[in-house]
């Protein structure tokens, strides 16, 4: 049996250094706007012994010093956040268009997810790019976006078994999800295109290019406009 929505949030100790907010089950843009509130009001004014904040699709875990804050006064903390939660306003979200270049030579299950869904390649290409997807998350690796709503069309398993190495920037769909490998990285993904924008820049003082709550386009480009762009950055 599913939880009621009036019985979220739900707080919960998962380790002793760490309290989990739950405010619902799967994803929907309403259970984000609570997390992302959270995520804002931790940020703003963060709790005595606040290590990190980690936003996921319904939730948010938070790591804390059990020393510098013990478990029920740090709990404390965090309900008295959440009696402000409806008074946080959200500032108007970053729209941001992400380059992607769907060549074969750098997308290569483009034409796996074709078939999949008896689609021409030039519709998945069509149907990834039609949509703004908004940043659930940023995690896995440093500023890999989970983005949504892919479209229903497109949703296609991962594989088997995961690749060793996907190359930084490859953008890819694992399910529902899409998102963009912001490193090399191990992946399991279906890959379909690769922008050559950079998503984690550990020298500037906004070290991911994507944050929780943007929104994102992606705008398709020619080869020998990725290779342009990825000559120019380097």
């Amino acid at each position: 049996m599913s939880q009621k929505e009036d019985s979220f949030p739900t707080l919960s100790f998962a380790s002793d250094h760490s309290l989990l907010v739950v405010f619902g089950n799967g994803v929907s843009r309403d259970i984000h706007r609570n997390v992302l509130r959270l995520f804002k009001l931790l940020q703003s004014r963060p709790p005595a012994g606040l290590r990190n904040i980690h936003p996921a699709y319904s939730s948010v875990l938070i790591s804390f010093d059990p020393i510098a804050a013990p478990l029920k006064e740090f709990e404390l903390q965090v309900r008295s956040l959440l009696d402000r939660l409806d008074s946080v306003v959200l500032p108007l979200p970053r729209l941001i268009e992400i380059a992607v270049c769907y060549d074969k030579s750098v997308a290569p299950d483009l034409e796996f997810v074709a078939n999949h869904h008896g689609l021409a390649v030039d519709d998945v290409i069509q149907l990834h790019a039609s949509v703004e997807y908004l940043v659930y998350f940023v995690g896995f690796t440093p500023g890999f976006p989970y983005l949504g709503e892919l479209a229903d069309q497109l949703a296609t398993p991962r594989l088997a078994t995961p690749r060793l190495r996907v190359p930084e920037g490859s953008v890819a769909i694992g399910g529902r999800q899409t998102g963009i490998y912001s490193l090399p990285s191990p992946g399991g993904w279906r890959i379909i295109g690769r922008t050559p924008l950079k998503l984690f820049r550990p020298q500037e003082s906004s070290p991911t290019l994507l944050e929780i709550g943007d929104y994102v386009r992606f705008k398709p480009i020619s080869f020998q406009t990725f290779n342009n762009i990825l000559g120019e950055a380097r």
